[in-house]
């Protein structure tokens, strides 16, 4: 446990009425400031209560929590000034331009007084909107009417829209559903660029697992239970099959050659090389047979994920 914890979570649990069991059963984590963290599970698992919860959304049954600082029941409101969200479904008025929705939601959060145009409002303000839209790519469209825009810069705007008050913790739940792979790496591009200049933690809920490759610290949970937490790598632990593929134009050769040498191989070709605690360079460096085929397997996150999940069903 650090000192710079943004975000604690201690034994939270959480029982809508009329259920005989906890959506949030006993759930602790905490997120380091400037932190990247992912949240992951299927649908169902809790996700959203958490984040409700974290986002004062939603009220908890048991447990302490607290965000920037802030208790959630006692300092709601200092929380919310706190933090920014982009939920699942957009919010945005589509008879309105772009700025016009970063203006009325800059007024609703009391950062500006309402002016009837942007050229009205204050300096500070207008430079905001323009730095923002500029890092966001979405500067040629920014005085647009939100109903011409595609999926994407709606999602952009809602990035803006939510980083007009500088809040320390962005909250994204499901941020990139609905767009394509190219919109997809364009948003997260500019994410992590909004992240370095603002300084900002990103806390992600996500079924796109890719998505969450590049987390400092992943929290999966399913059936209202945390069932692991770690790194990336950490997480990918659990699948401890890591191996290489190789094959040679003359297959024979290597097979005697890994023979005489006492390297492990499997099948009839191409031969499988379990890795062990060898690097995969010192592995190669020992085989003189010229290779015509390297295959490195290395388990992706989505089959960690897969292999957790499903254990943990089957054990319940």
């Amino acid at each position: 446990m650090s000192d710079n914890q943004i975000i604690k979570v201690q034994n939270l649990a959480k029982q809508y009425r009329k259920s005989k069991t906890n959506a949030v059963d006993d759930v602790s984590f905490y997120v380091n400031e400037g932190a990247f963290f992912s949240l992951l599970g299927p649908n169902g698992a809790g996700k959203t209560t958490i984040i409700s919860i974290l986002t004062t959304t939603l009220s908890k049954t048991a447990g302490e929590v607290s965000v920037a600082g802030y208790d959630i029941d006692k300092q709601a409101s200092q929380v919310r000034s706190s933090i920014g969200v982009i939920f699942q479904n957009p919010s945005l008025d589509i008879n309105l331009t772009a700025e016009e929705n970063i203006r009325f939601h800059s007024n609703l959060y009391g950062l500006y007084p309402y002016n009837p145009s942007f050229k009205m409002m204050p300096l500070e303000y207008q430079q905001r909107v323009t730095d923002l839209a500029k890092v966001l790519g979405l500067e040629a469209d920014v005085f647009k009417p939100v109903k011409t825009l595609s999926g994407g810069m709606k999602r952009k705007l809602e990035i803006i829209r939510s980083l007009m008050h500088k809040p320390k913790v962005l909250f994204l739940d499901e941020p990139t559903q609905g767009l394509d792979p190219i919109s997809r790496a364009s948003l997260w591009g500019y994410l992590q660029e909004i992240r370095r200049q603002e300084k900002i933690t990103i806390f992600l809920t996500t079924h796109y697992l890719e998505e969450a490759e590049h987390s400092d610290y992943i929290c999966i949970i399913n059936h209202g239970q945390i069932r692991a937490q770690g790194t990336p790598a950490e997480i990918k632990q659990v699948l401890l099959e890591k191996y290489i593929v190789v094959d040679a134009a003359d297959r024979s050769v290597l097979k005697s050659e890994l023979t005489q040498k006492q390297i492990p191989f499997s099948g009839e070709g191409p031969l499988r090389l379990d890795l062990d605690d060898t690097s995969i360079q010192d592995l190669i460096k020992q085989i003189q047979t010229p290779l015509s085929r390297i295959d490195i397997y290395n388990p992706s996150l989505e089959q960690a994920y897969v292999k957790i999940i499903q254990e943990r069903d089957q054990h319940e």
